[in-house]
């Protein structure tokens, strides 16, 4: 039930196996470096409820640190790898960490947030060091690989991706149970997705995000092997689940088109039998997306619609979608609330504000103002993550947007997520995004910023042969005006859209 207990019955099992390098951290590794930690931290001064930030690629002792600081009774924040100085210094002050950790493939930015993080006490560097740092190989290496006396359960303290605004934290409430007591999550995995000691777990998303990092140490839990993506390739990805046998997996929409997108004699080209539990969420899937993937993979696709907040859980399995095209699910933790503006429930099929009810609560630290907003207007204690969608007859739940996104053209209301999802599909385009621009007689036009496969083919021409296509399946007032197009869009790794950037742009251009 945790690495120690797996080390134990099985010490040269494989417990992380990077794809790239093709690296292998045993179950003894991993408990022993994870002990050794765990006592560096003691040394250190830290107690339970303390707390320790990472910053790191996805690296082969990634894990090993999040289960240190777990097996401590610590908060861990386990910190986005692309940051700049100001936002990773606001992270590292705001979750009050008193130990950093980074590597030396991102020691420029990890040393330039020395000045600005007193509150720091410990800078640990994997692989090198740099200015203010020691050595973490050096440092651990002097303490001894058997458990801490007063060892309990920490918890995650991660922040939201920022994609509409600055990132907020959120920080559970600290159980301090004994390691081997399983929590929620655990139960919640084994219970729809029936993982053991032989499944092999594949992770091709950055392990800073809440998903791939949490299912990651569940699969632990378990026994099972995670083999992690340094990076996501879409043809590795396959080759992996061949050469691993891998059982399970966890991706968001953008890689299932990536994966789409490869000619048919690639994707024939791999043994996928092993494959039994596809897991997606994090955005919105487009219907005909999970329609070819479900026609490619088999029915072995699984979708659940949460957040890093934990106020509910959706889920839909393969046969449940396929009666249901287009739906998240229905809760199996709290209870779905549709809203209006005004705090009203919404009938069946009425478009609105997300909120569950009868879950688990949460604050996002050392912002009130933030977590009130997530309230809803009639202080019944309802939590939103700012999505919109509907629920049918039967009660289940589809997602419309962001209520943050939603474009506002002439007093309609136009959600951009539509035309994303027929755009996503068009063969000439690798990514795009869909926003409101300032318009000075309707308010907003819809505007598609578009990374097209090839930027030799960016032009007038494109552009209008995008704007048919999506007219041809979509209402036209839901279409794009206009296209321009980039060589990459501001995507969060983990699939997310820092869309907010983009409006940000247009509408500051505007402004001037």
């Amino acid at each position: 039930m945790h690495p120690g207990a797996i080390a134990a019955a099985t010490p040269d099992k494989p417990a992380v196996i990077m794809a790239e390098s093709g690296q292998v951290i045993t179950f003894r590794e991993l408990n022993e470096e994870s002990n050794r930690l765990a006592h560096l931290f003691r040394a250190a001064g830290l107690r339970p409820g303390d707390n320790i930030a990472f910053m790191l690629e996805n690296h082969p002792q990634f894990l090993t640190i999040a289960w240190a600081a777990h097996r401590s009774g610590l908060y861990y924040t386990a910190i986005n790898s692309k940051l700049k100085t100001d936002e990773l210094a606001y992270i590292v002050n705001n979750c009050n960490a008193r130990v950093f950790i980074s590597s030396a493939r991102l020691a420029e930015v990890a040393a330039s947030i020395t000045e600005a993080t007193p509150g720091v006490e410990l800078r640990l560097m994997l692989d090198g060091t740099a200015p203010g740092f020691t050595s973490f190989e050096e440092a651990i290496a002097r303490h001894p690989v058997t458990p801490i006396e007063d060892e309990c359960q920490g918890a995650d303290m991660l922040y939201s991706s920022g994609t509409t605004g600055r990132p907020k934290g959120v920080k559970p409430e600290l159980t301090k149970a004994p390691l081997e007591e399983p929590g929620p999550l655990m139960k919640l995995i084994g219970f729809l997705f029936q993982p053991t000691a032989e499944s092999v777990y594949l992770s091709p998303a950055p392990l800073y995000h809440a998903a791939p990092l949490r299912y990651c140490m569940t699969f632990h839990r378990f026994g099972a092997t995670v083999v992690v993506m340094e990076r996501f390739d879409p043809e590795q990805a396959l080759a992996l689940i061949e050469k691993y046998r891998v059982t399970h997996s966890q991706w968001v929409p953008t890689m299932f088109i990536k994966m789409l997108k490869l000619p048919a004699e690639v994707r024939e080209r791999y043994d996928l039998s092993s494959h039994k539990y596809a897991v997606h969420a994090a955005a919105p899937c487009p219907v005909e997306v999970k329609e070819r993937m479900m026609e490619w993979w088999g029915p072995i696709l699984h979708e659940y619609y949460a957040g890093t907040e934990g106020n509910g859980f959706v889920y839909a399995g393969p046969q449940e979608w396929l009666s249901h095209k287009g739906t998240v699910g229905r809760p199996l933790l709290g209870v779905v609330h549709i809203l209006d503006e005004d705090g009203n429930e919404l009938p069946p099929r009425q478009t609105g504000t997300i909120y569950f009810s009868d879950g688990p609560q949460f604050v996002y630290h050392d912002d009130p103002e933030k977590t009130r907003a997530a309230q809803d207007p009639k202080g019944r204690g309802w939590t939103t993550l700012g999505d919109i969608g509907y629920v049918d007859e039967e009660g289940y739940l589809y997602l419309t947007d962001r209520r943050a996104y939603m474009i506002i053209s002439g007093g309609v209301n136009i959600y951009p997520q539509e035309a994303e999802n027929v755009l996503a599909l068009h063969p000439k385009v690798a990514d795009v995004a869909v926003i409101g621009v300032p318009d000075p007689e309707m308010g907003e036009q819809v505007k598609a910023v578009v990374q097209p496969v090839s930027m030799a083919d960016a032009g007038p021409e494109l552009e209008a042969e995008l704007i048919e296509y999506c007219r041809a399946r979509l209402a036209h007032y839901k279409c794009p005006k206009s296209v321009d197009f980039r060589e990459e869009l501001p995507r969060h790794p983990t699939g997310k859209l820092y869309k907010r950037l983009l409006r940000d742009e247009y509408w500051a251009a505007a402004r001037r």
